[in-house]
């Protein structure tokens, strides 16, 4: 093969190890931000120039051939030498520049991400986010991502993680619910309400509670469990606040979620000297995988991100 043939394949070539990261045409075009067919017509361009197989293709996946596996192979590490000299390179401008992929829970991000997000843009001109609102927990090499935003204890060890603030859940309800079902003086109360809540793996539902603040230094730890049940349950804290607003029962959400409500009188906080334990992690953090190198763009968000969430969420202006 010539020179100038060789080098009008290199961007076929980095295609394939994109393709053989994403496992479908589809997902390694929106990566690229090209056509399927596009796509398509490059890997085919690639296996006549190698004059073999190198995608075996189902109607809904591709996987590599052994030929096509072994070139990625012999690529991943070059092309990953060339990404991280070039975003060495481009750091060296006066302003950071890129786009940044980010992951976040779809109720942080709708509620206290999103609205912060212009005057972080404002200040970076340079720099395109492209947000994911998602609360599955995404594989950030698989799918292009550059940082996560997780609400959870224990960010993955094969990652780097920041914290970025400290959180806490709280029990909330309508003003309307509490006068009609009465207000709970204690938690075993709530087994007499309709609990809205995050459904979880195990059969009955239940919540944790210690005491918190004054009550818990005044007084040895108390821990208790009660179990709960309502008319409604949901896999996302904003729309158990919803219910919760609508008057349905008694929600328990991250202070996140509850912050807004809280502050226009929409809830009130029930039980507050008691914490919830267990259900919601005490902590959001920015996670992106290990690497030599970290793009300006990316730890400037970073360092933005722990500035703007610095005092948490308070509840009360």
């Amino acid at each position: 093969m010539s020179l100038e043939k060789a080098e009008h394949l290199l961007s076929h070539l980095h295609w394939l190890t994109v393709l053989a990261l994403h496992g479908s045409y589809t997902a390694a075009a929106q990566r690229l931000g090209v056509s399927k067919a596009a796509m398509s017509q490059h890997i085919s361009e690639l296996e006549r120039a190698a004059g073999v197989p190198l995608v075996q293709r189902t109607t809904r996946s591709v996987r590599l051939t052994e030929a096509g596996q072994r070139l990625v192979d012999g690529l991943r590490e070059p092309f990953e030498r060339i990404a991280q000299g070039f975003a060495s390179v481009r750091d060296l401008a006066a302003v950071p520049v890129g786009r940044v992929r980010v992951t976040a829970p779809v109720a942080f991000a709708r509620q206290q991400l999103v609205p912060r997000i212009a005057g972080f843009l404002r200040e970076h001109p340079g720099i395109r986010l492209e947000l994911d609102l998602s609360d599955r927990l995404s594989s950030l090499a698989t799918e292009g991502f550059d940082l996560a935003i997780r609400h959870t204890a224990t960010p993955p060890d094969t990652h780097v993680a920041w914290t970025l603030c400290r959180t806490r859940s709280v029990l909330v309800a309508s003003r309307a619910y509490l006068r009609r079902r009465g207000t709970p003086a204690t938690p075993q109360d709530l087994a007499g309400h309709d609990c809205l809540h995050y459904p979880r793996a195990q059969d009955t539902p239940a919540w944790h509670f210690q005491q918190a603040g004054e009550a818990r230094r005044q007084a040895p730890a108390q821990r208790l469990t009660v179990p709960v049940a309502g008319p409604f349950a949901a896999n996302n804290s904003e729309a158990l606040r919803d219910a919760a607003i609508a008057g349905l029962g008694i929600a328990l959400v991250p202070d996140f979620s509850a912050q807004a409500a809280l502050r226009a009188g929409k809830l009130v906080e029930v039980l507050p000297d008691w914490a919830s334990v267990g259900t919601f992690s005490d902590h959001l953090y920015a996670i992106r995988p290990y690497a030599s190198h970290v793009p300006r763009a990316v730890s400037v968000f970073v360092a933005w991100l722990r500035e703007a969430l610095a005092e948490g969420f308070p509840l009360r202006g």
